[in-house]
């Protein structure tokens, strides 16, 4: 079947086909996907993990970009009851009109270069996500698991711990993928709070306070937050001037976000 459709991965999209067979079965032993469930793949790429969620018996969408990947998968897919294809744009999917009634399962091989814009688009549907499954480089998964304290712990850390819980599953090696990218990748699975540890007034002022810290991750808070926040509101969200930003935890950037909020004009 694969002969009538050869497909050559593509630079600009960022392709990399999955094919280790034991790869494959552990990702898919991760999600546990079960009938009744709403599984969304983004990137299903040449099919590589489609073909275990179809089997699973869960519904399963799939977003894929490139359209000379679409006849392959309507081939090998199409007659599929509970599979729906759509030719688009990840980066412009409305995920919550997707939903339904149901909470999403999301999974997805993500290119390099879309995975952080990905995942902060899909953190604005994260009320109706159950969870989220991801192939990323492992640099990013190792960002995203980060603690306070440590180089890797930044922007998008706080940003995805804000919203989930993140747990790093494990490591895959280039020799998974057709070609095989010169970086190791990871499996991470995030789950959004049902109920958020830290909830910030406005969000979006975290999001500012949190981006205008990490602008000059070396200089401390008094010097990076200079232009939102003085001295004084620094010190009234019970965090030390004289930190630098990578010292600080979630609950830190959430007080310092509140003090901002509770004095913007529109408060």
């Amino acid at each position: 079947m694969t002969e009538l459709y050869q497909h050559r991965a593509r630079k600009r999209f960022g392709q990399n086909f999955l094919h280790d067979a034991g790869v494959i079965h552990r990702i898919l032993r991760a999600i546990h996907g079960r009938e009744g469930e709403r599984l969304l793949e983004i990137g299903p790429g040449q099919g590589a993990l489609t073909e275990g969620l179809v089997a699973s018996g869960a519904h399963l969408d799939v977003i894929e970009l490139d359209q000379d990947l679409i006849p392959l998968l309507k081939l090998k897919f199409g007659l599929n009851p509970n599979f729906t294809l759509h030719q688009g744009d990840a980066l412009k999917f409305d995920f919550s009109a997707l939903a339904g009634s149901d909470k999403l399962r999301v999974v997805g091989n993500l290119p390099y270069n879309i995975s952080t814009p990905l995942i902060f688009h899909l953190l604005a549907h994260a009320d109706v996500i159950a969870d989220m499954h991801f192939m990323l480089q492992k640099e990013v998964v190792e960002r995203l698991a980060a603690e306070p304290g440590g180089g890797d712990w930044g922007r998008l850390s706080i940003m995805v711990q804000y919203h989930c819980r993140v747990e790093h599953l494990f490591n895959v090696g280039p020799g998974a993928f057709n070609p095989p990218p010169k970086v190791d990748s990871a499996i991470v699975r995030l789950v959004p709070h049902t109920k958020l540890p830290h909830p910030a007034r406005d969000p979006k002022i975290l999001e500012r306070v949190v981006r205008e810290a990490f602008n000059q991750r070396r200089k401390t808070l008094r010097n990076t937050l200079k232009n939102l926040m003085s001295t004084d509101m620094i010190e009234a969200a019970h965090v030390e001037p004289g930190l630098r930003p990578e010292q600080l935890d979630i609950a830190a950037f959430v007080r310092l976000a509140n003090v901002l909020a509770d004095l913007s004009p529109s408060n």
